[in-house]
Parts: structure tokens; sequence; C-alpha cells
């Protein structure tokens, strides 16, 4: 990591989740490069699934890549999903570098299963630390933000960027409490973006596809390139999140976008796709039949309602 002579984001503060490794680590130097202070939170625990025991080395290690290329971090050991440990962790930002400008929420799990197959704890501990962790840092940064704000009666310089996933959009079928809590997200960056703009915050979502160690039996059939940058490296998704981090994304609010490997798709809200009225004072089966049935004759059987498909996205 090198520091730009441009700086978009000096001056300001950001917290990124899950970021001893991976995705979150790459995105912790993307914004220390361009000038921010960073938090570098990471439970550390190694396994992808959540399990063994909790470790300050990784996020110690990224905090100490970004210091000694001359930028400012600090690390923070802390599971997010822990409402306590999430405030711990705005507050450090806060103590540390005086304000938390920038909150990137990118800390998260799998334990994959077929539906029929998953127990309760699969579901429970994915929901907890993706969609909790979320809204845990979103919650004490918003207040923060919130209170600052209506302290000084002008807008505050607040981001948020989550991490949602193509498994939201184009269905995953061996991951269904990751593809829930990674909708559960979207839904979550939608009101929050409605929520704090008035104050001068905005909210964003990304869906990311990247060679981590939470992909990597996804993309073990594609090969890494002989030379040259992976096209499904981290490297091609921080960039983004240092955009919408910074003062040039003030306009962009509410919004999903797919990123990898060089591209940047802006998803579009769901859209009526056909729509169909009574003929009657309220629908009768037969009537349903007779309009639904042929509508979707024809189609197979897995298809989804998603712009995805549109895209030639795939599980990420």
């Amino acid at each position: 990591m090198s520091l730009p002579a441009s700086l978009p984001l000096d001056g300001l503060s950001a917290i990124v989740t899950g970021a001893g490794r991976g995705l979150g680590r790459a995105e912790a130097l993307e914004l220390a490069g361009l000038g921010a202070a960073v938090v570098v939170n990471d439970y550390g625990r190694p396994g992808r699934d959540g399990s063994g025991e909790a470790s300050a080395g990784p996020a110690e290690e990224v905090a100490a890549e970004i210091r000694a290329a001359g930028g400012r971090a600090v690390a923070h050991l802390g599971d997010v999903a822990d409402s306590e440990q999430a405030r711990e962790l705005v507050e450090t930002a806060i103590g540390e570098f005086g304000k938390l400008d920038i909150l990137v929420n990118n800390a998260g799990i799998l334990r994959d299963r077929m539906v029929f197959s998953m127990t309760e704890d699969e579901w429970d501990s994915v929901i907890r630390v993706h969609l909790k962790g979320h809204f845990n840092t979103t919650h004490f940064a918003a207040a923060h933000w919130r209170e600052r704000s209506k302290r000084t009666g002008e807008p505050v310089y607040g981001r948020i960027v989550n991490t949602s996933s193509e498994a939201f959009l184009a269905g995953s079928a061996g991951q269904p409490n990751y593809a829930a809590a990674k909708g559960g997200i979207v839904g979550l960056t939608t009101s929050t973006a409605l929520a704090l703009g008035k104050y001068g915050v905005t909210a964003n979502a990304i869906c990311p596809r990247a060679r981590t160690r939470m992909t990597e039996d996804v993309f073990a059939g594609l090969p890494r390139p002989g030379e040259g940058l992976d096209p499904l490296a981290p490297e091609h998704v921080a960039p983004l999140v240092g955009y919408l981090a910074s003062p040039a994304a003030a306009r962009v609010n509410g919004q999903l976008l797919v990123v990898h490997g060089g591209m940047v798709a802006v998803i579009e809200r769901p859209r009526v796709q056909a729509k169909f009225d009574s003929k009657q004072d309220t629908f009768s089966y037969d009537e349903l039949d007779a309009l639904l049935t042929p509508h979707y004759a024809g189609r197979p059987p897995g298809e989804t309602f998603a712009a995805a498909e549109v895209l030639g996205l795939k599980r990420g």
C-alpha cells in the first residue's frame, strides 16, 4: 500500500469490520490509501464458519501494514454481532480519531447446508454475524451521527457501505441462511438510507465477487492467472468501497451495486413484470388459474425473479 497524491478521504476516519483478511483487508488498505484513518476490526477466528479461538493477530497485521505505509490505523478485536462489542468498536474510532465518518460492514461467516438439512444453530449463527452484526454497528454509528447533527444543527459527513451478495440476487441452493441474511442487509441498507439522509449520511450496499476464504469452494474451478491481477482478487472490489466512502458519492444513497473484476453494475429496484386485474369483486381460483398459469407456462421451474440473470451473474 502506498499513499497517492490525491487523498479524498484525508481527515476522515473509518471502521472496516472483518478486515483482517480477504475483502475487508483490501477495503481497509484502500481507505487508508485514500487518506482515511482506519479502525481495523476482526474477531480473528481462523475458521470461515466462525470456529476457533479469537485472535487480535489478523487485525494487528493489517493495522501495522497501514502504519508502515504512512497511514493511521488501530486494531480492534471484537465480535460485531455482540451489541456491547459493536458499541466499543464505534467508541474506539471516536476515541482514537475524534469522530467516525465511514463505516464499512464486511464481517461474516458461512455455515452452508441445504434447507432441509440445516440446523437451527447453523441458521441463527449466520443471521447473527451478518445481519445482526450489520445492524449493531449501524445502530451505534447512526446514533453518533444523529447526536452530532442535532448538536450543531447541520448535516454531518457519514458513509455506510454494507456487504450483500449475489446469493441474495440470484439465489443459492445450499445457502438459505446466507442468502436470507444478505437480503436482509439490503433491506437494512435502504431503510437506513431513508432514515439518515437528512443528517448527511448515505448508506449503500455492494454485492462483491472475490476469491477469499469464504468463497474458496465457489471459485475452486476457476484457475488463477499465471501473471497479472486475478480477476477475482479483492483489490477489484476495494476501489468501489473507497468511492462510496468519499465526498464524490454524496448523491449515491440507498443503492445496490454488483462489483467484480473491473465491472460495476447498478441494480434496479424490483419492477412490476406483469399485472392482472380481476373482472369480479375479488379473484376466484379459476380466474387466477386462467391468468397466471399461462403467464408462467414454459418457464424453467427454478427461474427466480431476480435481475441477476440479466447480468449473467452466478452465485458469489
